[in-house]
């Protein structure tokens, strides 16, 4: 009887927190709801989001990590980011983060970094974040993005013409 009770707490304890996972996985969204959309086409939330207005103003806080291809970077880039790459990607280059850093990674969308983050946690790093929307909605969010030489730009590479779609002009200059 003990046993059954203690199985049944256990289950009802599974159930809620993966209710209250999923629960804070759908509130972030992006300002467009159809760029939301395209997002949650692409991620699989296999790693856990944090969102840009969790991110804005604490960058400082995380190890932030570029995980776009280098000629999007150099175009912009979200400022303390430090530059990891996709396609390129190669464990070593981790070597000097800590496995239990705050780690917070980001593309165009979500999709790649998602990518690089699953890669990460395999490694061993254990709080690692994907940026909801990534970098264009660090813009679309009015936030700031610099060049490699620390200065300011409205540039955002925006991966090809079609996915460029997704960021805002008011906020961020188009570039591919």
């Amino acid at each position: 009887m003990i046993r059954s009770i203690n199985l049944f707490l256990l289950l009802i304890f599974f159930v809620s927190s993966c209710v209250a996972q999923e629960a804070t996985q759908q509130q972030i969204k992006a300002t467009n709801p159809k760029f939301t959309k395209t997002i949650e086409r692409w991620i699989s939330h296999s790693v856990p989001v944090i969102s840009v207005e969790e991110l804005s103003g604490k960058t400082e806080d995380y190890i932030v990590l570029d995980c776009r291809e280098k000629e999007e970077y150099e175009i912009s880039h979200i400022p303390t980011a430090q530059y990891l790459g996709y396609k390129k990607f190669a464990p070593n280059q981790m070597e000097a983060i800590p496995k239990d850093a705050s780690i917070v990674v980001y593309c165009s969308i979500g999709y790649r970094s998602e990518k690089i983050g699953e890669q990460l946690n395999k490694l061993g790093y254990t709080n690692v974040q994907n940026l909801y929307g990534s970098i264009f909605e660090w813009v679309n969010q009015g936030n700031e993005v610099t060049t490699p030489d620390g200065e300011v730009t409205k540039k955002v590479h925006g991966f090809n013409k079609s996915w460029s779609k997704w960021i805002d002009e008011e906020q961020a200059e188009r570039v591919w």
